[in-house]
Protein backbone atom coordinates (compact mmCIF):
# COMPACT_ATOMS: atom_id res chain seq x y z
CA UNK A 1 0.00 0.00 0.00
CA UNK A 2 1.49 3.39 -0.69
CA UNK A 3 2.39 5.52 1.91
CA UNK A 4 -0.52 8.76 1.49
CA UNK A 5 1.47 12.26 2.13
CA UNK A 6 -0.94 14.60 5.15
CA UNK A 7 -2.06 17.31 3.89
CA UNK A 8 -1.64 19.78 6.36
CA UNK A 9 1.59 20.75 7.93
CA UNK A 10 3.61 17.96 6.44
CA UNK A 11 6.44 20.13 4.37
CA UNK A 12 8.81 22.93 5.61
CA UNK A 13 7.24 24.78 3.00
CA UNK A 14 3.60 24.78 4.56
CA UNK A 15 1.58 28.27 5.68
CA UNK A 16 -0.16 28.77 8.83
CA UNK A 17 -3.75 30.37 8.63
CA UNK A 18 -6.72 31.41 10.52
CA UNK A 19 -9.61 31.40 8.89
CA UNK A 20 -12.66 32.71 10.81
CA UNK A 21 -16.52 31.65 11.11
CA UNK A 22 -19.47 32.95 12.36
CA UNK A 23 -20.91 30.60 14.64
CA UNK A 24 -19.70 28.45 17.04
CA UNK A 25 -17.94 24.82 17.13
CA UNK A 26 -15.79 23.34 19.60
CA UNK A 27 -12.44 22.09 19.68
CA UNK A 28 -14.22 18.42 18.69
CA UNK A 29 -14.51 19.11 15.53
CA UNK A 30 -10.73 19.29 14.94
CA UNK A 31 -10.76 15.43 13.84
CA UNK A 32 -13.00 16.43 10.84
CA UNK A 33 -10.41 19.56 9.97
CA UNK A 34 -7.67 16.95 9.95
CA UNK A 35 -6.18 18.18 13.45
CA UNK A 36 -6.00 21.79 12.91
CA UNK A 37 -7.24 23.82 15.79
CA UNK A 38 -10.27 24.85 16.15
CA UNK A 39 -11.25 27.45 19.17
CA UNK A 40 -14.72 29.01 20.04
CA UNK A 41 -14.24 32.77 20.41
CA UNK A 42 -16.29 34.53 22.90
CA UNK A 43 -17.75 37.06 19.87
CA UNK A 44 -19.81 34.08 18.79
CA UNK A 45 -17.23 33.18 16.17
CA UNK A 46 -15.17 29.94 15.53
CA UNK A 47 -11.10 30.41 14.49
CA UNK A 48 -9.45 27.48 12.66
CA UNK A 49 -6.26 27.53 12.15
CA UNK A 50 -2.82 25.77 12.22
CA UNK A 51 -0.18 24.83 9.20
CA UNK A 52 -1.58 24.29 6.04
CA UNK A 53 0.40 22.36 2.81
CA UNK A 54 -0.22 23.79 -0.17
CA UNK A 55 -3.49 26.05 -1.93
CA UNK A 56 -4.97 22.28 -2.77
CA UNK A 57 -5.24 21.83 1.07
CA UNK A 58 -6.76 25.38 2.17
CA UNK A 59 -9.66 24.55 -0.51
CA UNK A 60 -9.99 21.32 0.53
CA UNK A 61 -10.47 23.09 4.12
CA UNK A 62 -12.78 25.72 2.78
CA UNK A 63 -14.89 23.38 1.41
CA UNK A 64 -15.60 21.58 4.59
CA UNK A 65 -16.29 24.87 6.04
CA UNK A 66 -18.66 24.93 3.34
CA UNK A 67 -20.58 21.82 3.93
CA UNK A 68 -20.98 22.87 7.61
CA UNK A 69 -23.10 25.71 5.84
CA UNK A 70 -21.44 28.08 8.30
CA UNK A 71 -20.56 31.95 6.62
CA UNK A 72 -16.97 32.36 6.32
CA UNK A 73 -15.75 35.82 7.68
CA UNK A 74 -12.26 35.57 6.86
CA UNK A 75 -8.97 34.02 5.54
CA UNK A 76 -5.76 35.63 6.60
CA UNK A 77 -2.52 33.60 5.94
CA UNK A 78 -0.11 34.28 9.03
CA UNK A 79 3.48 35.38 8.81
CA UNK A 80 5.61 34.55 11.62
CA UNK A 81 7.42 37.12 13.18
CA UNK A 82 5.50 39.92 11.25
CA UNK A 83 4.48 42.50 13.54
CA UNK A 84 0.61 42.48 14.25
CA UNK A 85 -1.23 45.65 13.44
CA UNK A 86 -3.96 47.34 15.23
CA UNK A 87 -6.72 49.63 14.46
CA UNK A 88 -4.52 52.69 15.36
CA UNK A 89 -1.86 51.62 13.43
CA UNK A 90 -4.03 51.68 10.22
CA UNK A 91 -5.06 55.70 11.14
Amino acid sequence: MAERTPRWGASPDAESYEIRLSGQLDAHWAAWFDGLTVRAEGDGTTVISGSIVDQAALHGILQRVRDLGLPLISVERLHPGAPTSTPADLE
